[in-house]
């Protein structure tokens, strides 16, 4: 038998505890990513910080709807966001509510909140192929 010796309060594959990711998230769903970066990450130039908050954002919505999905009769009707959860659990911690709801599917949830693989991407990353070399050059070059 495996088990794991993290805290209730750390994340799982990202540094920090469940609370400063949601606070992270909740900064996301209030406005737009942009405006959370740049309150966020005020010495990282915008497109980094940007980059680090929507990993985030990706991460613990893929967690939520995976909870939704394993936890219907508790979560019926609940929005796979953290405001949706606060308020559907009555708690200021969803993702540290959350992991102790959910223990038993730790494995199959994506991190942070869980120990499982993280979700795959909406649409993958183009081949990293060499490009098209285009069309023969004239003959009258040489």
């Amino acid at each position: 038998m495996t088990f794991s010796l993290l805290p209730d309060f750390l994340c799982a594959g990202l540094r920090g505890t469940l609370a400063e990711v949601e606070a992270v998230v909740t900064a996301a769903e209030a406005g737009t990513q942009e405006l959370a970066s740049e309150a966020l990450r005020p010495g990282v130039e915008l497109p980094g910080a940007v980059r680090w908050v929507r990993r985030r954002v990706r991460l613990v919505h893929a967690g939520l709807a995976a909870v939704i999905g394993l936890l219907p009769g508790l979560l019926a009707g609940c929005e796979p966001t953290v405001t949706s959860f606060r308020s559907a659990l009555g708690t200021e911690t969803a993702l540290v509510c959350l992991r102790g709801l959910a223990h038993e599917h730790l494995g199959a949830l994506p991190p942070p909140l869980g120990f499982g693989p993280r979700p795959a991407r909406r649409c993958p990353r183009p081949t990293t192929l060499q490009h098209d070399p285009g069309p023969d050059p004239p003959s009258w070059v040489r």
